[in-house]
């Protein structure tokens, strides 16, 4: 969603330095610019370029966070919507651009054979046909892609395209704050959609009493719990048999 918001964004403002760009090209020659002003558009366009440049920046930045701390999703909705209302839009817009690639270069071209003619003869067409044709091209890809791996993630058993579940490390690292405990002997991460269930056998150090082993167990749940992606937590308890379960590479 966020990747989609950049885009609008960008596509806004392309759209805006094109059609300026594109009036101030058809201004007649004056005397101080005798040769026109035909080569303004080609100085929009790069503009135009640097704009998706750092638009597109900015989303692999936030992409690579989110990867690193997911965000809690409670309905995707509203995510369905947006991305198959942009997948319309963009889809249409680069229908019209593939038809404009046809034309400038004047090449008879219908159906499959449109996007082909458009990828042949896209260097005939003018710069701001081939920035709206290569721009739209990406916009309906990614927001496909986006929205096949949104429905794949919430509604299979197949979550590598949301990312995989990171919650292990985490959850061991929540666990491991509390001072008391010594190791995990057995750890299970459960991840349906973007919510982790956790169920954890944990060992704490030799002479607690079974009141002062149960608030121990109540102190680390609500650690566990701390964390926005846990729903519910299962935890049993052990004493320390001396020998080190957890290990992280492993996981």
């Amino acid at each position: 969603m966020f990747a989609s918001t950049m885009h609008s964004v960008a596509d806004a403002v392309n759209q805006g330095l094109v059609f300026v760009g594109s009036v101030m090209a058809e201004r007649k020659p004056t005397r101080k610019f005798p040769t026109g002003f035909g080569r303004v558009i080609n100085l929009v366009c790069m503009v135009a370029v640097l704009v998706v440049t750092m638009m597109a920046y900015e989303t692999i930045c936030e992409g690579w966070h989110l990867i690193q701390h997911p965000a809690t999703v409670t309905s995707v909705l509203w995510d369905v919507i947006a991305l198959g209302a942009a997948i319309l839009v963009d889809g249409y817009v680069l229908h019209k651009a593939m038809h404009e690639i046809a034309q400038e270069s004047r090449v008879e071209a219908r159906g499959v054979g449109l996007l082909v003619a458009a990828f042949r003869h896209a260097g005939q067409a003018s710069p701001p046909t081939r920035l709206m044709f290569y721009e739209d091209l990406v916009a309906t890809l990614g927001a496909l892609f986006a929205l096949v791996a949104i429905l794949v993630s919430n509604y299979t058993e197949f979550k590598v395209l949301d990312g995989g579940c990171r919650g292990a490390d985490r959850v061991a690292e929540l666990i491991f704050a509390d001072p008391d405990v010594t190791d995990t002997n057995k750890m299970r991460i459960v991840q349906e959609g973007r919510n982790n269930h956790s169920e954890t056998y944990i060992e704490l150090m030799l002479g607690f009493s079974l009141a002062d082993a149960d608030d121990i167990k109540l102190r680390v749940r609500d650690l566990i719990l701390r964390d926005h992606d846990v729903s519910d937590v299962t935890l049993g308890i052990l004493e320390d048999d001396g020998v080190r379960n957890w290990l992280p590479e492993e996981m």
